[in-house]
Order: structure tokens, then sequence, then C-alpha cells
């Protein structure tokens, strides 16, 4: 496709108008200011004129799975959210129930401009399908929750890993990860913590982990271990000696930031979800300046309550400015940044999250016509304090359109949700008779 007289954010994140972009098979292969030569081999032409296009997002930590809890469990604290409401509703879930409902996210990602995601969830084959189907990209994982006095190398979880590495990995020419996970401290052992880390470096896998969520858990933690915040207690299990994730991140001190910076640990920041759920503000702006890669994530539905990535990328920039009084913290770039090339780089993806010749075609197009997007002296100011989710009319996913002016290109939209209608009847119905 070759997109011309269009609006792009370069791979320094500065605004170039009236540019020609042309993508061959899941590649960039050119941009510049004048029509390239030999146009007709890029095949379709897309006038650019009143759009803007910009590297595609990535959705740093998500349970795509739990968008059947959408407005199920709302005023709560996040330990009654869990034990109360989410983890009885999931234990009714079935491989149907979690194949359509990641489907169903997969879909609002995609309208909202995302192509990849991190997931922690359940029921692998589930999960793996419903991606690969999807066209999109993922690091999943299933988040190993065992509190009990067990090897990790004796609970389910352990096989359950390893079949899913040696099924999904690289499968989609590469738009699938799989990944180990630990869910958290608090649901796991400090044995089944060091066994997980070691078997993951032993793999040459990634690990995706929840850390410092809320200042409860810190405080337990402490209790439990010495002193030790999750973040030190995690790095001495060795979780932080693999690329990992660590999401939320809210209640860290200084040297937390210092261990998650020396360990190269990428932190995904959720800033909507852990406002509905009064956890507190992770600390993004010193986290950024310290040089630690900082990238967005929605959280499920079930605590956001969208995907909407644009509305997130608000979020992230506003809190740091009220937080700290300081009305130049966060710049848009930096904003744009987390929300896509720092995305890439948290997933291991070298070459994506950015608009250059020879990177993936993981693109985003969104429409600058709108009255809330006029007059224009920035894009970029427009895009993170003005613009709408709404607003974006095209997602590209290794050069392959999967979203266009509101038409899924491989999801059947009518049979997911119906699907997902469906399941929430039942489980509600199942239950009402517990």
């Amino acid at each position: 496709m070759l997109f011309k007289n269009i609006t792009v954010v370069d791979a320094n994140f500065d605004v170039k108008n009236n540019i020609y972009l042309g993508t061959e098979g899941k590649y960039i292969t050119y941009i510049g200011g004048k029509e390239p030569q030999n146009a007709e081999k890029f095949g379709k032409v897309y006038d650019g004129a009143g759009k803007v296009i910009i590297p595609a997002f990535y959705n740093a930590h998500s349970h795509a799975s739990m968008n059947l809890m959408r407005g199920y469990a709302e005023n709560l604290s996040l330990m009654n959210w869990l034990f109360d409401k989410i983890f009885p509703f999931e234990a009714c879930l079935t491989d149907n129930d979690i194949y359509y409902s990641t489907l169903l996210s997969v879909a609002e990602m995609l309208r909202y401009g995302i192509v990849g995601t991190t997931d922690m969830y359940m029921k692998w084959q589930a999960l793996g399908r419903a991606f690969l189907d999807g066209g999109v990209k993922a690091n999943f994982s299933v988040g190993c929750t065992c509190p009990e006095d067990k090897s990790f190398y004796d609970i389910k979880d352990y096989q359950d890993t390893l079949q899913m590495i040696s099924e999904f990995d690289g499968a989609g020419d590469g738009r699938l990860i799989p990944e180990f996970s630990l869910h958290a401290e608090y649901t796991s052992t400090e044995r089944i913590a060091t066994e997980l880390a070691a078997e993951a470096k032993k793999a040459g896998s990634r690990i995706h982990v929840h850390v410092s969520e809320t200042k409860s858990e810190v405080e337990e933690c402490k209790k439990r271990h010495g002193g030790k915040s999750p973040v030190r207690y995690l790095a001495d299990c060795g979780i932080f000696d693999v690329p990992a994730t660590a999401a939320h991140c809210v209640w860290i001190d200084d040297d937390d930031m210092e261990i998650l910076k020396e360990k190269k640990v990428s932190v995904a920041t959720c800033p909507k979800s852990n406002l509905k759920l009064a956890s507190g503000i992770c600390p993004t702006a010193r986290l950024i300046k310290k040089g630690v890669n900082v990238a967005i994530g929605t959280d499920s539905v079930a605590s956001n309550n969208n995907l909407n990535m644009i509305e997130e990328m608000r979020f992230f920039n506003l809190l740091q400015k009220g937080i700290n009084n300081d009305p130049c913290l966060i710049t848009p770039k930096e904003t744009l940044y987390a929300a896509t090339r720092a995305g890439a780089l948290s997933q291991g993806r070298e070459d994506t999250g950015l608009l250059k010749e020879g990177f993936k075609a993981d693109l985003t197009v969104i429409s600058t016509e709108k009255i809330y997007m006029k007059p224009t002296h920035d894009i970029l100011n427009n895009i993170i304090y003005s613009s709408d989710g709404a607003d974006v009319i095209m997602t590209v996913c290794d050069g392959e359109v999967l979203y266009e002016n509101g038409e899924y290109k491989k999801l059947d939209i009518e049979k997911i949700t119906a699907e997902a209608e469906k399941t929430r009847i039942r489980i509600l119905g199942e239950l009402e008779d517990k």
C-alpha cells in the first residue's frame, strides 16, 4: 500500500507533512516527501489528506479474556474485587468462553489502533488460538498462582507453560511469543518464584509479573520477606534475570527504581485501572528520568473499562503533571513513545514501534478532520490532548489491514458478540445457583 500526502510521525517522533509512506509485505519500504519511483509496486494508493499515520499502539499489560466482566464488579477494593467477584466468575470459564472473549478484546484493540498486547491469563490454548485467528501480535502467558508449599515442577502451570511455548512460539510468522509468568508475589511462594525464574532463564523466555500494585501488597510482602519490597524480593528470586515486564509498579521507592533500571525491567503502567481501583499512581515521570523503559497497559476491561489507548495516553500524561504540580512533565512525544515503541520493546520486538524503513508495517491512521482537532498548531499535542479513540480509522499489523472505517477484515463481530452474551448469561446463572 502507498499512503500519499499524509502527515507522519517519524522515527524521532517529529511531525512531517505531505509524506509518502509505502509498505510491501510486512515491511515499511519507503518514507519520503516525493512519490517513489515505480510507485505501482506498492499496490493500492491511500489518500492521506486530513489524516495522520503513527506507529501502531502496543498494550503492555492486559487480561484480554476478562472482557466478559466489563461492568460486572464495580466500586470495590482490589482484594474484594478479586476474591469476591472476579475469581468466582473466572472459575466458570471454559475454553470456548475464553476464545470468544479474547476475540472480543482483539476487536476492541484493533478499533483503538492496538496491534500487539502482553497478556496474562489461563487456558493457554484458547488464548493462543484467539490471538492467532485475530491476526494480532501477542506475548501471552499463564499467570502462575500457587501459594501452597509445592515445587513449580509439580504444578500444572509448569507443564502448561512448556506446552504453550512448544505449540505457539513463533506462530503466525512470529506474531505470537509465549512467556513465563508469575502472577504476583502474594499469590506464590519463594520456591515457586525461584524455580519459575530458573526455568524461564533456561528456556530463554521472558517473564510477565504484577508488582507493587497496592500499598498493602508492599507492606505484607515486607512482613513475609524480612523487609524486602516486592521489587527487591522478585529480583532476589531471579525473576528479573531475564527480560521482564513488571505491571503496575505503583508503590515503589528509589531503591526499587534502581533495581528496575539495573535489571532493564520494562514497567507497564496502567493509569486508568489503578485510579479506578484506588491503587495509586505509578511514578512514571521519575522512572522515565532514570531511563527505565516505561510502556502503557490497559489492564483488563473489568477494571478500566475499555481498551482505548488514546484515552489511556491522556491519563498517563495528565496524571504526572497533576500529582507533581509540574505542567512540564511528560511531553506528548514521551507519551506516544510509551504507547508505541516502549511497548514493542517490552515485548522484545526490536523491528517495530517506529515509522522507519525496514521496520514492520504496524500502523495506526487517525483522522484529523473533527472539529476538536482544529486548528492544528502541533498534531502531537492534538492527538494526546484533544483526540478520541474513535478517531482511529485504520489499523495495520505486519502490513495487513485488520480494521478500517468500522470494518473488521478477519473477525465475525456479530458471532463474537453473540457468543460473549451467551457466556455472560450462562455464568451469571451458575453463580446464582451456588
